[in-house]
């Protein structure tokens, strides 16, 4: 076990050693103050080794420790083992400079021990927090635990057993234990500047899809974060969402993916980590703040109404960026930005920008497609922002104007209902006819031309059927659902009862696991988008729009209408078959994943994933 502090030059760590091992690490930091991380003495059968060395940033962290390690043998022993090697300072580097401290311990397992960090802030302790008196302590944050779990999600009363409650309390405090405190710049490309610029330096307050695999703050992922983290603690759901809004500039842009600071960096492929200011991603903000913009208006506090009135001003002008930067050529329609129209190694080129990531769009990008999922969100987006500007007493009728235009089923369906095939689609430059084939390798070389390596070339879009615009209406899954999810169509609309019929069909999105992604009749269903990028959003199943289902099923099955106890029945099915799933699948792997096989019901992707999977809480206790 490798137990170590570091600093970025913003604080000072000293080791304290007693019998060449590292007895305590001592420190100072202007936001910590003094502090102590104590080791205590274990039992004979212990080996200690330690590490005292400097790291230029915290990006090299791995390295600096990497490079303090020695394979050693010890006398009489067969097995070698990786040792710290004890001081590794660079060239006039000073201990008392030392910004990284490690404390190796190698054990027989199963073992146990306990460090204390202890703050020399705290001035009423009377025990040091370790033993019984740690345990005591502790017992009484789970016992509050305990109880305001089951006062806020009552899973009794819904019919859960003791497994799936404690199933359901791993989930919740996964996603809360995975809120973290990033600080640093974002890289980002701009139309008038050749290379990325820094964005400022700033501080990021923000819940992450999993800590493991994606430490750090998604936009589109947050939105869906905070439905369920609103309802946990709303004082830290608002302090969320204050500091996401923190990162706007000056034209109402937040970049998408934060990658904060060099040891962000590190951690993500080059390709992801250059923010363009003209690409946006779904605004899911306006999710929770639906409901959070009720409970603010009745507390009836100052405080409440302050922190409204501070927020307006930046969703107006987020708000307003979206209506400039990816409004359509077609009046009231929006287009992704971002797809790359001159790919030739993509099966359909991907829109990144939707979260949809390679969710199957019009195959040949141009400026005059419309796509349905992005209006929908704006719709959405044009009725919460009604809301908060009558409740902060500024001009709504603009917000209002726009979500009537948005929300009116007759205009939605000349600009997206497709009548050859009968369901709600994107529409642009497109053609099914398309393969990723390799190239033959050239057969007549110019003059003096040599022949290239041989080895296989990586296979390119070939198409076998020019493209017309028109509905990309041959795909069916999550896209086509929309108007459905975000509860724009109307309760007595013949469109909601077709949505509806197509749901249970096993031969599109059905399956006894949940909603797949793309139905198994679509032309993209289950194909890789280049040779070595396997399918993502083209069939496996993910909560966070399972959530967007089960939330728009629970509402029509209350709203009066023809479709009232159609939507009814299949709430409670696939609601069960959603939830047993993921509570199975975490019973026999010891996970929650990132999304689930549409086919067998395995979890799938990176794991623990207890991001917007999370949600399945939110599902259990029947809170949308």
């Amino acid at each position: 076990m490798f137990i170590y502090m570091a600093t970025d030059g913003q604080g000072q760590i000293a080791a304290n050693l007693a019998n060449d091992r590292v007895a305590a690490i001592r420190g100072r930091s202007d936001d910590l103050g003094s502090f102590q991380l104590n080791f205590p003495k274990l039992d004979k059968s212990v080996r200690y080794n330690y590490l005292i060395g400097y790291t230029p940033g915290l990006d090299r962290l791995k390295d600096v420790v990497m490079g303090g390690l020695r394979y050693q043998v010890q006398k009489g022993a067969e097995v070698g083992l990786f040792s710290l090697m004890g001081r590794n300072l660079p060239d006039g580097v000073q201990e008392s400079q030392a910004n990284v401290i490690v404390s190796q311990l190698t054990v027989n397992i199963p073992y146990e021990m306990e460090i204390a960090f202890e703050s020399d802030n705290v001035t009423n302790r009377q025990e040091r927090m370790i033993g019984d008196v740690f345990r005591a302590e502790i017992s009484k944050h789970f016992t509050a635990f305990e109880n305001r779990f089951d006062s806020l999600f009552s899973l009794k009363s819904k019919g859960y057993d003791d497994h799936h409650v404690v199933f359901a309390k791993a989930a919740l405090s996964n996603m809360i234990g995975g809120i973290g405190y990033f600080y640093g710049s974002s890289l980002v490309q701009t139309r008038y500047m050749a290379n990325p610029v820094t964005y400022w330096d700033a501080p990021l307050y923000t819940g992450v899809p999993s800590r493991s695999f994606f430490p750090r703050g998604f936009l589109w992922d947050e939105g869906f974060h905070n439905i369920l983290i609103s309802r946990w603690s709303l004082p830290i759901s608002l302090d969320i969402i204050g500091h996401w809004f923190d990162l706007l500039n000056t034209d109402g842009w937040i970049p998408r993916e934060q990658i904060l600071g060099l040891e962000a960096r590190a951690k993500v492929p080059q390709e992801f980590v250059v923010q363009n200011n003209e690409f946006a991603n779904p605004p899911t903000f306006f999710l929770p703040l639906k409901n959070i913009v009720k409970e603010l208006k009745n507390s009836g506090t100052s405080k409440d109404q302050q922190y409204l009135e501070r927020l307006f001003p930046r969703l107006k002008a987020w708000y307003s960026w979206f209506n400039r930067t990816q409004a359509g050529t077609v009046y009231s329609s929006y287009q992704w930005r971002g797809r790359n129209a001159t790919s030739t190694r993509e099966l359909n080129p991907k829109t990144l920008t939707s979260g949809l990531d390679d969710y199957p769009r019009a195959s040949h990008p141009t400026i005059e497609e419309r796509h349905l999922d992005l209006r929908c969100w704006m719709a959405l987006a044009s009725g919460v922002m009604a809301d908060i500007a009558r409740n902060v007493n500024e001009s709504w009728d603009e917000y209002e104007r726009q979500h009537l235009l948005l929300t009116d089923n007759v205009r939605l369906d000349q600009l997206h209902w497709s009548e050859r095939k009968q369901r709600y689609s994107d529409y642009g430059l497109h053609t099914d006819s398309v393969k990723l084939e390799r190239p033959a390798q050239p057969k007549n070389l110019q003059p003096g031309q040599r022949p290239p390596p041989n080895q296989p070339r990586e296979k390119e879009r070939t198409v076998k059927r020019e493209p017309v615009v028109q509905f990309v209406d041959s795909e069916f899954g999550y896209v086509s659902l929309f108007p459905f999810l975000l509860k724009i169509l109307h309760p007595d609309s013949a469109k909601l009862g077709i949505i509806l019929r197509d749901l249970k069909d096993p031969s599109l999105l059905w399956t006894p696991y949940g909603l797949r992604s793309l139905a198994k009749s679509s032309p993209m269903y289950g194909k890789h988008n280049t040779e070595h990028d396997p399918p993502y959003w083209r069939g496996a199943i993910w909560v966070n729009i399972n959530y967007l289902a089960l939330d728009a099923l629970h509402h029509f099955a209350n709203m009066p209408g023809p479709h009232k106890d159609t939507a009814s029945a299949i709430y409670y099915e696939l609601r069960t078959n959603l939830v047993e799933n993921i509570f199975n699948q975490y019973r026999q792997t010891g996970y929650i994943w990132e999304q689930y096989d549409d086919m067998t019901g395995m979890g799938k992707g990176s794991h623990p994933f207890t991001g917007w999977s999370a949600l399945v809480v939110s599902i259990m206790a029947e809170q949308y």
